[in-house]
């Protein structure tokens, strides 16, 4: 019962929240830092983003076995 209070209220939340219009931006004028890395033809991004896969497969270290038999619940 509890779960479904949970997601009824997270759908009504998700389909209450509007999101806001993009706006193009007039040409001329002062680029974004988005629009600088778009435009630039770099490939330096391709040793962070290993960087920062190999720091989420270091992340399955920290996983714990659990030792729960079935019958009573982990400890907190």
């Amino acid at each position: 019962m509890r779960t479904r209070w949970t997601a009824a209220f997270l759908v009504a939340a998700a389909l209450s929240s509007t999101s806001a219009p993009a706006f193009a931006q007039q040409a001329g004028g002062v680029r974004t830092e988005t629009e600088e890395r778009q435009a630039s033809t770099q490939d330096s991004d391709l040793i962070w983003n290993l960087i920062g896969a190999l720091g989420l497969l270091g992340l399955i270290g920290l996983k714990r076995d659990s030792d729960n038999d079935g019958y009573t619940n982990d400890p907190i």
